[in-house]
């Protein structure tokens, strides 16, 4: 049986020649600590390389992926803790995290919170200083005093 070198999992193409760990981390929403509990969990050998697997393996692995739940993976490793709507413990990958994200900032931005507010104007959310840096966008005290220099000014 010939080993592939590019496997498909969770609509992402994954080097297959790299170990299980390794190799999810390329999928949005799996970090190093998530990745390693998806191994752990479903019983895995350390150095054991994702072309290595079987195609009833990876189906599992794909699986566990999306349902971290029914394997027994911890809580606090998911990326979205206690929805707002339904108030329960989800983990998204891919595109599904990529659309919860937007629709999370779009709803802050609505009901008019200080976050929303934050990410309207391109600030930063969580508290950093934006003396030194954020300096991106419109400056909007030095483009006048080059304007004024222009026009004959002082």
């Amino acid at each position: 049986m010939e080993k592939k070198k590019i496997i498909r999992i969770a609509r992402k193409d994954l080097d297959a020649t790299l170990p299980i760990e390794r190799s999810l981390y390329k999928i949005k929403g799996i970090g190093k600590n998530f990745a390693h509990a998806l191994r752990v969990s479903l019983g895995f050998e350390k150095d054991k390389k994702l072309n290595e697997l079987s195609e009833e393996e990876i189906k599992k692995l794909e699986d566990c992926i999306y349902n971290p739940k029914k394997y027994n993976i911890p809580v606090w490793l998911y990326n979205h803790r206690k929805e707002l709507e339904t108030g329960e413990d989800k983990h998204y990958v891919e595109s599904n995290l990529v659309l919860k994200n937007k629709n999370e900032i779009s709803f802050l931005k609505k009901i008019g919170c200080y976050r929303g507010i934050r990410h309207q104007f391109g600030l930063p959310v969580r508290g950093q200083r934006t003396k030194a840096h954020f300096r991106k966008g419109a400056t909007v005290g030095v483009v006048r005093k080059k304007e004024a220099l222009k026009k004959g000014g002082k």
